[in-house]
């Protein structure tokens, strides 16, 4: 699959987005982006528990817009009013997602920038961490090329995990 990368916009919680780098390590993330200030002081109390972050950058990002390069598509992921379903959505072979913060909505400076806004169709609002997981795992369940095989889960599941059905 193409390169994936995630921005989140102003992010609050350093549990967030250590949820969010472990979602990003197992679907193949190659870049993680934030914006704003409060990450970057709560930044030592993450808890990326599988250390995603050795693997996939987390970087500073001061514009979103530097991002749209080539065929590369800035996806927003905000429950406004005009946006697609998320179940209705052929995700592009390069995209940038972006999230917004826990405790705000996206500002339409960032949305002025973006090829397509999806919502998911829930009741109210998710978790930041929880959100990335179903989009990234919608684009790779809509994937032609995600390999099923068992030698695949054999791979990659837990290696405390020796259970066989």
């Amino acid at each position: 699959m193409a390169q994936t990368q995630i921005v989140l916009i102003n992010p609050k919680s350093p549990t967030n987005v250590g949820g969010v780098m472990r979602a990003a390590g197992c679907y193949g993330v190659s870049q993680v982006w934030y914006t704003g200030e409060r990450y970057g002081y709560a930044r030592k109390f993450a808890t990326d528990t599988k250390q995603r972050v050795d693997e996939i950058p987390l970087t500073a990002l001061a514009d979103v817009a530097c991002l749209k390069q080539g065929n590369t598509k800035l996806v927003a992921i905000e429950m406004v009013d005009g946006a697609e379903p998320l179940p209705h959505f052929q995700h592009p072979e390069e995209a940038v997602y972006i999230f917004g913060p826990e405790d705000s909505s996206l500002k339409r400076d960032v949305l002025s920038h973006c090829d397509h806004v999806l919502y998911i169709p829930t009741h109210g609002c998710m978790n930041l961490a929880a959100t990335v997981n179903v989009v990234l795992y919608d684009r790779l369940a809509k994937n032609a090329n995600t390999d099923y095989s068992r030698e695949f889960l054999l791979q990659n599941r837990d290696t405390n995990n020796r259970v066989s059905v």
